[in-house]
């Protein structure tokens, strides 16, 4: 079985920093990670493997992706299952995965976000006999399975390698960054030294070396105000830089200053809803999750004053999110890797 230890960090202090309390919960974030039971497709094992030991477990991390696992379980399944000549007839990149129910896994999602679609799925399926969660959140290891070669192209679309998953993260960066801001000036003004860094910072898992440049991209916090508290210099913390943006001003990088929070509404075994999210309402109060969910799915979550049970939770990595959070601060401090806040919806028992 394989973990991934406490991310690796090396920040030095900055003049211009993020709140604390913004930067605690982006690492809580980061350093997520879910169990995986990967298991071979007995009937493409090579033969002379060893097929008591074609099982493997990791722990992998939330903002990861399938494909960067692919090197590790080559690894082990050449020095513990794999006939050595027969294994080395295999090729990467034809391997693709399903899950134990035999549903083919998105591997341009982050691993977390396939961990909790799956969770919500099975919340509109009986109930096991050992769950006694309202929720029936429990968390065992996602069983999926391994295949070894003919992968369904017309599926995929893109072979599930890892060049092809940096340019499906740093596409899905981009549209979370002009659904933000109406343009994707921020992420093309980055320099191709940076938007490497972006996706090293992934495959390597390394916390202050993502957010080096997300921060860049991604709104704080706090407004800028004239009689702000000189900045802290908490080396914990990470630089928030102007805007690239030369005609905007100071508090234009505020969360509550977007033109629409990057939000996506994930159903059981249902389509991704995608809307415009303003951070604040018509009259100025801030845009809370409840209101977002009483809007956009009033049966399963009825607007006030209704007091009946509870029909339907909302999730975000792995977590239930206090229905009063506003989804101004969701955006800054629980987006995903790739800049969206992913809701998902799954129902009560």
């Amino acid at each position: 079985m394989s973990a991934y230890g406490t991310t690796r960090h090396h920040g030095q202090p900055s003049a211009n920093s993020t709140p604390a309390s913004t930067t605690l919960f982006r690492r809580l974030t980061w350093e997520g990670t879910v169990p995986l039971e990967i298991r071979v497709d007995s009937k493409e094992l090579p033969a002379n493997s060893d097929r008591g030991l074609e099982c493997y477990y990791i722990q992998a991390p939330r903002v990861s992706y399938l494909p960067l696992l692919m090197p590790e379980i080559r690894r082990f399944l050449m020095d513990v299952v794999f006939d050595e000549a027969a294994g080395k007839m295999l090729k990467e990149e034809e391997w693709w995965f399903e899950s134990e129910e035999g549903t083919l896994l998105k591997w341009h999602w982050p691993i977390g976000l396939i961990y909790d679609n799956h969770t919500i799925s099975a919340s509109i399926r009986p109930p096991s006999q050992t769950s006694t969660s309202h929720y029936n959140l429990q968390v065992t290891p996602l069983k999926l399975i391994l295949h070894l070669a003919s992968p369904p192209t017309e599926k995929l679309l893109l072979s599930p390698s890892a060049e092809s998953c940096k340019q499906a993260f740093m596409g899905q960066l981009k549209e979370a960054d002009f659904v933000r801001w109406g343009n994707t000036k921020r992420m093309t003004g980055l320099r191709k030294q940076d938007q490497d860094g972006i996706w090293e910072g992934i495959k390597e898992h390394n916390f202050d070396d993502y957010w080096r440049v997300a921060s860049k991209i991604v709104p704080t916090t706090a407004p800028a105000r004239s009689n702000s508290p000189p900045p802290s210099t908490n080396p914990s913390m990470h630089t928030r830089p102007p805007s690239v943006d030369p005609q905007s001003a100071p508090d234009r990088d505020n969360a509550y200053s977007v033109r629409s929070v990057p939000v996506r509404l994930y159903l059981p075994d249902g389509p991704v809803m995608q809307d415009v999210v303003p951070p604040t309402l018509e009259d100025g109060s801030a845009h809370t999750l409840v209101h977002y969910l009483s809007t956009h799915l009033p049966l399963l979550f009825p607007p006030a004053p209704y007091s009946g049970p509870e029909l339907a939770y909302a999730m975000m990595h792995g977590v239930l999110v206090p229905p009063d959070a506003e989804m101004a601060w969701l955006g800054a401090c629980m987006a995903g890797a790739d800049g969206w806040v992913s809701v998902c919806v799954g129902i009560a028992r």
